[in-house]
């Protein structure tokens, strides 16, 4: 038995958000699966939908995640032919991802696909925008820098 009530499981925001992640994103699975998309290809289709013809690090950067982690995801949308990738003529360093056709039209599939998920949350749209508000200023103030408090 712990002796800190700031130990308990159901005092945890860490395990609230984990449940609730694991939750949706299980959600958002079963219905992408029927369009051919993982979760984690879902958020790159967002972003492209938003911006195509992008560079992976521009695209890595709006995931916050590296260029490495979404090299395999990419290469999979590049072969069930929803993106093509291209090199920059003038910096073969850098590659722009451009929507096909296919990954294109697949946009009206998936925002049908997004409305049963936010219906499926209970949410109504006030609760639902404040919800995705609170958790984007909850994702800004972890990812500042730490501030090192001197003693006195």
């Amino acid at each position: 038995m712990t002796r800190y009530d700031n130990l308990l499981l159901d005092h945890q925001l860490c395990f609230a958000l984990y449940a609730a992640t694991n939750s949706i994103i299980r959600t958002y699975r079963k219905r992408l699966g029927t369009v051919g998309l993982t979760y984690p290809q879902y958020l790159v289709m967002l972003v492209l939908w938003q911006k195509d013809g992008i560079t992976v690090n521009e695209l890595a950067k709006t995931l916050k995640l590296d260029a490495p982690t979404i090299s395999s995801m990419l290469k999979r949308l590049q072969s069930i032919k929803f993106i093509k990738r291209q090199r920059d003529k003038k910096d073969e360093r850098r590659t722009f991802i451009y929507l096909t056709k296919e990954g294109s039209d697949l946009e009206h599939s998936v925002a049908k696909l997004q409305e049963q998920v936010a219906c499926k949350t209970g949410l109504n749209d006030k609760e639902f925008y404040e919800l995705r508000d609170t958790l984007n200023e909850l994702t800004d103030t972890l990812s500042a820098p730490d501030e090192i408090k001197e003693s006195a």
